[in-house]
């Protein structure tokens, strides 16, 4: 920091400071440098690991860690469970176990389709995958180039910040992706573990049950006899009779819907009208 004097950087790192801390989620280095004009974002970065290191030194009870892009005041791990004996009646909720097992396949296969995702849980995920919708966690990534063009869906920048992750590449093995939601952050939303749907049946296998080799298997699988051309027109048959089963299964929500359900299905139509426009 040879353009700063020591007055200058100790402002600097205060206004940082105040940013990081009045936020409750990861700020970038583009909004920091909002307030700062004058420094660069590259010295921006500089100032944070600066700030961070101060807090290591001393062993503070707060962090500096990056996240989904960009930086976010967490609390020490060290310190963790005095923080957990005072606010002991606010534990965190943790998602589903059908959730979760979907979650994970979206996460490590993505973009996938629902079908995709219901191959290798075997059972109906329509709830499950409205649940997901509507807590953020996963979005309409467009739709899969095949006859029925059905979507396809990927995780969002609420996904990293849930499970603490810099980016997507930080995902761990497959079998260690349970543990990941016990991971400790001091800020982000809440997500319930709510009713998903009536159809969603009884989950058959937990996620840390699924062998990276077997979704990979299945969903490659999947995957060329998708694009086989050989075998549209039984392709063509199967999507028809599962668009059928889809439609049967819609009607049902309709009369039985969920708040959640409902919610998504709005979500699912806005996707669709955003993929059109920008198709055109």
């Amino acid at each position: 920091m040879e353009n700063y004097d020591e007055d200058q950087i100790q402002h600097i790192k205060g206004v940082i400071e105040t940013v990081l801390f009045i936020s409750g989620t990861p700020v970038t280095l583009e909004q920091i440098k909002k307030v700062l004009n004058t420094v660069e974002a590259s010295e921006i970065k500089q100032f944070i690991q600066m700030l961070a290191n101060d807090y290591q030194e001393r062993k503070s009870g707060i962090v500096i860690e990056e996240i989904a892009g960009g930086y976010q005041m967490l609390s020490s791990p060290i310190y963790a469970h005095y923080a957990k004996e005072l606010f002991k009646t606010r534990q965190k909720e943790k998602l589903s176990k059908p959730a979760l097992e979907s979650l994970a396949i979206i996460a490590y296969k993505q973009p996938v389709t629902r079908a995709d995702i219901e191959l290798v849980r075997g059972v109906n995920s329509d709830g499950v995958v409205a649940h997901l919708l509507n807590k953020e966690l996963i979005k309409v990534a467009g739709r899969k180039d095949v006859p029925g063009k059905p979507f396809l869906y990927g995780t969002t920048k609420q996904f990293l910040e849930y499970f603490g992750l810099k980016s997507i590449k930080d995902l761990p093995r497959l079998e260690e992706f349970p543990a990941l939601q016990a991971k400790e952050i001091s800020s982000g939303e809440e997500i319930r573990e709510e009713s998903i749907s009536q159809n969603e049946g009884k989950y058959s296998r937990d996620t840390s049950e699924l062998e990276e080799s077997e979704i990979n298997a299945q969903l490659d699988n999947a995957a060329v006899n998708d694009m086989d051309e050989s075998d549209e027109d039984v392709l063509r048959e199967s999507i028809s009779e599962e668009q059928k089963e889809t439609q049967l299964l819609e009607n049902d929500h309709e009369d039985r819907a969920s708040s959640t359900v409902a919610k998504a299905e709005e979500f699912l139509r806005e996707s669709e009208e955003e993929v059109n426009d920008e198709s055109k």
